[in-house]
């Protein structure tokens, strides 16, 4: 969940850089590919679920 939530910041920073600052579009774009990637990351990490099935005998 760390790993999720720092990439969110970063793309988020990244996204801000680029708008602010002339001439810096391309790291608005690289902060909106790494948020895309981010939550593609998390929907297969959540949809598989972290629980391990354990056999009881």
């Amino acid at each position: 969940m760390s790993i999720f939530l720092f990439l969110i910041l970063v793309a988020v920073v990244l996204g801000i850089i680029g708008v602010a600052v002339h001439g810096l579009f391309y790291l608005l774009v690289i902060g909106v590919v790494v948020l895309v990637v981010d939550l593609v990351y998390a929907a297969v990490r959540f949809r598989r679920g972290g629980r391990k099935h354990r056999i009881v005998r």
